[in-house]
Order: structure tokens, then sequence, then C-alpha cells
């Protein structure tokens, strides 16, 4: 089997499809996770907790060592709001940045364009993506809490149709849901995927889940993976041990 950078060409094509949520609240923390991953061809998720003690310093650290940066900071404001913020977040480097679905389609829209004008200034253009559902709410949780009618499951197929009508890359959503969101988008439509749980761990605050292989088969074309992953004394071979 061909190997790279010590580990084997298949493990590696399938880490590229991993994202590593640095869950922590340091710099010294994100760069111990970071380095024990280097190499592995995975990504990094650079979400609100990290984001809030670092700032944007962190995602150019991280970036320097090599990997593609997701920052998950779910805006959600006025379209205007979003749209002057999100051309920042560009400049710092980000490779993936997500806004809330619903934020409506003009926020969406909006997004999306500043992404394509800010990133055409660069050398790649960003990927931006909507927050459909968050994989922590069950189905009585979005019903009885939300107030909302419809099912849940629709209800994240509905938003995902309008993220991809309003211009964005592709959705966050729940592997559960992954397969019917193929069937209503287009095949390069990119569907992100938090909640993920490998066998040999625990669901702790997630409620919609699936294991890594459950999700690609779904239909996700990138999976959020932290806890299993940043909470154990080896966390590349926890990455590695994904696909055994």
């Amino acid at each position: 089997m061909l190997k790279t950078g010590g580990i084997s060409l298949d493990v590696r094509l399938n880490n590229q499809r991993v994202m590593v949520a640095l869950d922590v609240q340091s710099r010294e923390e994100a760069l111990v996770l970071a380095k024990a991953l280097q190499g592995s061809g995975c990504w990094l998720k650079v979400g609100l907790e990290l984001y809030s003690y670092t700032g944007p310093m962190m995602i150019q650290e991280l970036k320097a060592l090599g990997f593609p940066i997701f920052l998950d900071l779910k805006l959600h404001d006025i379209p205007t709001t979003v749209e002057r913020a999100i051309r920042g977040f560009v400049q710092c480097g980000a490779d993936m940045i997500n806004v809330h679905c619903s934020g409506g389609y003009d926020m969406m829209a909006r997004a999306g364009n500043a992404v394509r004008e800010e990133g055409s200034k660069l050398k790649s253009i960003p990927k931006v993506i909507g927050v459909t559902v968050l994989t922590s709410m069950s189905e009585t949780q979005f019903r009885q809490e939300m107030g909302v009618q419809r099912n849940l499951g629709e209800h994240v197929v509905e938003l995902a149709v309008l993220a991809e009508q309003a211009g964005l890359d592709g959705v966050v959503a729940s592997a559960k849901e992954a397969t019917d969101i193929r069937k209503s988008t287009k095949a390069d439509f990119l569907i992100v995927t938090p909640g993920i749980r490998p066998a040999w761990s625990e669901a702790q605050d997630q409620a919609r889940v699936l294991t890594p292989s459950e999700a690609l088969d779904a239909g996700s074309s990138y999976l959020v993976i932290g806890r299993p992953i940043t909470r154990s004394e080896d966390p590349r071979q926890a990455l590695e041990r994904l696909w055994t």
C-alpha cells in the first residue's frame, strides 16, 4: 500500500475529509493539537470558543502549519453586517466560513457574493456554507421548543435548497439528513457534518449522530470531529483509528 508522510494513501485521503474541531481556550492548547496532527491531511476547525480567546491570528498560525481552516462562527445578523464581517474573515485566510441559513436568502446571497469578491483578490476563493439545524437539537426539542410544525428533516432540506439558491457552496447538516439533501441539490453541493462519533466513543452532547463511515455512505462531504480526537491521549492515533 502506498504511503505518504508515514501514513497510507487511503488513510490520508479519508483524513482530508475530516475537520478536527479545536474547541479549546488557548493558543498553546491549539498549537499542541495542531502539531500532533500535522502532516495527517486533515482540516482544522476554529470555532467560537477558540476564536473568542485567540482572535484572527490563530487562523494564520494554523495555516502556517499547513492546515486548511474551517472558520465556524455561524454568522447570523442583518445582511449588511454579515457581508462586512465575512470580508474580514476571508482576509484572515479561512478556507471555509459559515453563516446561519435562518438568516434568510438575502443574508446568504450577500455573504456568498462578498466571499467570492474578496476571495478573487487572493490565491483561492474560500467556500461559504449555511448552518441548517444544530446537531445537538433533537426532533422533540425542535418541535416543542422552537415551535416549528414540519418535521426536522424536512426543515433541514428546505434550508439546504434555499442556501443553494442563494449561491452558497453547501450546508452544515446531520448525516441523518444528508441523503435527502443529496436528492434535492446539485452533485457538487457540500454537506459538512458535525455530530460524528466513532463506534468506540460516547455521543456526549450530540443528539443526531452517526459513525464516520455511516456519514460518508449517507453523502457527507466533510466530517467534523472534536472530542474523540482532541481529548484522546494520542490525537494522531485517534484520527487514524477512525478508519479501522
